[in-house]
């Protein structure tokens, strides 16, 4: 008869032996409490906007903007996916095109009408995020008649503008002006001309500061701030108890060359 291995005996080391149990899980503990729930599930809600996609530990961990290390999120919420399902963020094993044209279809069942991007921020807890739809789809638009829903054409292409316009707002860390957008219009052809962005508008009055106007309120509904003379200024606070990460090494990941090391995070 063959003969049963040998059962593992646990690894012994002098350094591990003398570790205090009771002081280790005070340790693990404090660890766990610089960060609250809500500041994790923001940092993984940011990820996934930069990426516009749902992030993978090692992309999240890479990300330069976050500052929790993946196993503290674990940590908090048991399993990665949970984390990211409070997120508001759905696993990408399960972020089919079909499963989100189904999610999609059933909260414009809930709320009698096309849902809108401000619905899905509203509803994180059960809906994915609107940047995997952006990601998935091309637009949420895209999405919304995947679903079934009618969309007009001309909502559709203020939408694009809109998006334009927080794109291009973010590089200058203000609102454009229509000049702004004539100059960018001249290095990236993909962008709509400043003029059909203006008679989009123009039978209000005031088209171009209606389309600031605009922009400002998307922006707004993503976290940030913007001040009466148009400067962009993020809202969102670091977290409190310090933990930077470090910036990955050589090799492992983006770094670009020469970048600055950024302190260990929790």
């Amino acid at each position: 008869m063959p003969r049963k291995p040998a059962p593992r005996r646990a690894v012994s080391s002098p350094a591990l032996a003398r570790i205090d149990p009771d002081a280790l899980a005070a340790f693990q503990a404090g660890i766990r409490k610089r960060y609250s729930n809500e500041q994790i599930l923001e940092q993984l809600r940011g990820s996934a906007e930069r990426l516009e996609r749902s992030p993978t530990m090692r992309e999240f961990e890479e990300d330069p903007e976050t500052t929790v290390h993946p196993q503290t999120v674990i940590q908090h919420f048991g399993s990665w996916n949970d984390a990211k399902r409070q997120a508001g963020l759905v696993p990408r094993r399960f972020a089919r095109p079909d499963e989100l044209v189904r999610l999609l279809r059933e909260l414009g069942e809930r709320l009698g009408r096309p849902p809108t991007a401000r619905d899905l921020d509203e509803h994180r807890d059960s809906m994915p995020s609107k940047s995997l739809y952006w990601h998935t789809f091309g637009s949420l638009k895209n999405a919304l008649r995947e679903a079934g829903f009618d969309v007009p054409v001309g909502e559709e292409r203020l939408d694009r503008a809109i998006e334009q316009g927080i794109a291009l707002a973010r590089e200058l860390k203000r609102l454009p002006k229509f000049a702004d957008w004539a100059q960018a219009r001249r290095s990236d052809p993909e962008l709509m001309s400043e003029w059909q962005v203006y008679r989009m508008l123009e039978p209000g009055g005031g088209a171009w500061a209606t389309f600031q106007f605009l922009v400002r309120e998307r922006l707004r509904e993503d976290g940030v701030e913007v001040s009466p003379e148009g400067r962009l200024n993020r809202t969102r606070q670091s977290p409190p108890g310090g933990g930077d990460k470090r910036r990955p090494r050589p090799g492992r990941g983006r770094r670009a060359a020469g970048s600055p090391r950024r302190r260990g995070r929790a």
